[in-house]
């Protein structure tokens, strides 16, 4: 079941830095791909495991950069999403309005340019087609004391946001649409952290470190939040 038209109040507006720890791959990476695919999704909802299941394909691709955004309007309904959280919330509202759409899940968001119904493999393969490229080059490297990103110019506002994801987690969900099953997340976001915004011009950004075992995004987008550029270092 898909919920459309949900009414969103006391969402949080903006996302507070959270400190991570530990050290990321020793290897500095420039990131060009494709797509961003940022899948809006909920233990709670019976529809939602295909494009779960879809999302986790889809981000062995070389080529993409995968991050799965629980939402917490499920929570109320049978099952508590311990994933949840309501920035994810405000995150797909934000685009729904952005992209003159609705807020339901599975959505899936193509570089902050098309969503489509996460599921649909088709039609995400269309939207990743017809969205073009990046138009930022981002490389993140080992710096003196800190990983540190060097972003290009974008010739326009941006804003940059630094997350953190589990490459996959299982849950026996005890309640709800999905009550009795074992569910599979890939993906997930688990902090996301504002790293500023400013003119467009070039600018290099010391990153924060990130847990063992998790990987790390960086996502630089416009003020309408089209996707400029992205990079990741996956887990160690």
């Amino acid at each position: 079941m898909r919920r459309r038209d949900v009414l969103m109040a006391g969402l949080a507006a903006t996302v507070a830095p959270v400190a991570l720890t530990a050290t990321i791959a020793p290897a500095a990476r420039t990131a060009t791909p494709p797509a961003v695919l940022e899948l809006f999704t909920s233990q709670g909802c019976s529809s939602c495991p295909p494009a779960d299941a879809l999302l986790g394909r889809l981000a062995r691709d070389p080529g993409i950069i995968a991050l799965a955004w629980h939402v917490d309007y499920w929570n109320g309904l049978g099952w508590r999403d311990s994933y949840s959280s309501p920035a994810a919330t405000d995150r797909q509202r934000r685009y729904a309005e952005a992209l003159g759409d609705e807020v339901y899940t599975p959505a899936l968001v193509v570089n902050g340019a098309r969503m489509v119904v996460g599921s649909d493999e088709r039609a995400v393969q269309s939207a990743i087609g017809a969205v073009g490229g990046f138009v930022v080059p981002i490389t993140v490297r080992r710096g003196a004391e800190a990983w540190v990103a060097d972003i290009g110019a974008a010739g326009q506002p941006v804003h940059a946001l630094l997350a953190d994801y589990d490459p996959q987690r299982s849950t026996e969900i005890a309640a709800g649409e999905n009550g009795g099953r074992r569910l599979t997340d890939y993906r997930i976001v688990r902090t996301a952290t504002l790293l500023g915004t400013w003119d467009g011009a070039a600018r290099k950004l010391a990153l924060l470190a990130v847990a063992p075992g998790r990987g790390l995004v960086l996502l630089v987008q416009s003020a309408d939040l089209k996707m400029l550029g992205a990079a990741e270092l996956p887990p160690v």
